[in-house]
């Protein structure tokens, strides 16, 4: 494998998501030698997604691209394709409408996550092709790699960084970066 220019010792392109010893809202992401803690779904891991559940899922999943919230964020460097979140920019979750596990745009009825969030947890904001490229009705929607709530308050589903280790791993992350929850 090739190395990167900006750390000679990352050479994986797996970013390791295992659950961290006494809580199972909790794991450590491993990418080559960086370990850092991390948040996870509320219920833990689990292999039988379903929506609404908040577990985050036991699999391999392909970074697609990301977010970023512009006015907060001075500069990311990453490989990984980032779009500016606007105001009107919002995540479909309602198993039910043709939309789900999709960027819409508001105005929306149906059931959504805005993505221009007030507490900051998508300031960066991963899309992880959980149930994205090929989707089936409720298996979850809106697992992606975003920052912590303080304290490292659990997740619905997501795998949540540190801003910090979040700006270590990006110049790492590019589109086709397998991130595997095990």
């Amino acid at each position: 494998m090739e190395k990167t220019r900006r750390s000679p010792g990352i050479q994986s392109k797996i970013v390791l998501v295992r659950p961290a010893p006494g809580k199972k809202s909790r794991a450590i992401v491993q990418f080559g030698p960086i370990r850092v803690p991390a948040a996870i779904g509320r219920s833990g891991r689990t292999v039988l997604k379903r929506e609404g559940d908040g577990a985050t899922p036991i699999a391999s999943m392909k970074l697609i691209s990301g977010f970023r919230r512009g006015e907060r964020q001075v500069r990311i460097e990453t490989p990984l394709a980032m779009r500016r979140i606007r105001a009107d920019m919002l995540w479909c979750d309602q198993p039910e409408n043709a939309n789900y596990n999709r960027l819409v745009r508001a105005p929306f009825r149906p059931s959504h996550e805005e993505m221009k969030r007030t507490d900051g947890l998508y300031d960066v904001c991963l899309v992880m092709d959980w149930n994205v490229t090929s989707r089936a009705r409720h298996r979850g929607s809106a697992i992606f790699m975003h920052l912590i709530r303080p304290g490292y308050e659990p997740t619905a589903g997501c795998v949540a960084l540190h801003p910090r280790d979040m700006r270590l791993l990006l110049p790492h992350l590019r589109k086709g970066t397998v991130v595997r929850v095990v």
